[in-house]
């Protein structure tokens, strides 16, 4: 986080410095701050954040794609006369072990259309997803098991 914290110091202060102050130019300096951390990683440990920046722009990539993908469905399902709903409720076994993970996997499921978590288990091992869209249940499971559970995993450990 410290390492996070100072690549943000360092867009300010490129902002600051050209003066001109607009996102475009905030992007610029992370840019031009990340790549002066990283040229500086072997003179301090500073890997595990130089790591975390690419997983974190590759998850919100996936995650907007997999939105993105989740409404057009939606949306189609709506204005189409054909009922191609199956509801149903899953029982999710999670690989998340920490309660932040846990809130945060069941929160980025429910912002996705067609899904809504209902509830964890009393031993955080089992997460109920509702889904509207489920043909096959061990199918949703690995999608999302391979898709947004094991990105947010390597995106928090």
């Amino acid at each position: 986080m410290n390492r996070l914290l100072l690549n943000i110091l360092l867009a300010l202060s490129w902002m600051f410095l050209t003066g001109d102050l607009n996102f475009v130019n905030f992007f610029e300096g992370f840019v031009i701050g990340f790549i002066i951390l990283w040229v500086s990683k072997y003179a301090s440990d500073s890997s595990k954040y130089l790591n975390k920046v690419p997983k974190l722009i590759s998850f919100i990539i996936y995650f907007v794609y997999e939105l993105i993908l989740a409404n057009i469905r939606v949306t189609f399902d709506i204005l189409t006369p054909r009922y191609r709903m199956k509801p149903s409720v899953i029982a999710f076994p999670l690989t998340a072990e920490k309660d932040f993970e846990i809130s945060l996997l069941a929160n980025l499921i429910t912002l996705t259309p067609g899904t809504l978590s209902l509830d964890v288990s009393s031993d955080n091992k089992i997460l109920y997803i509702h889904s509207m869209y489920v043909s096959d249940p061990d199918l949703f499971i690995a999608e999302i098991k391979d898709g947004i559970e094991r990105k947010l995993l390597e995106l928090t450990r």
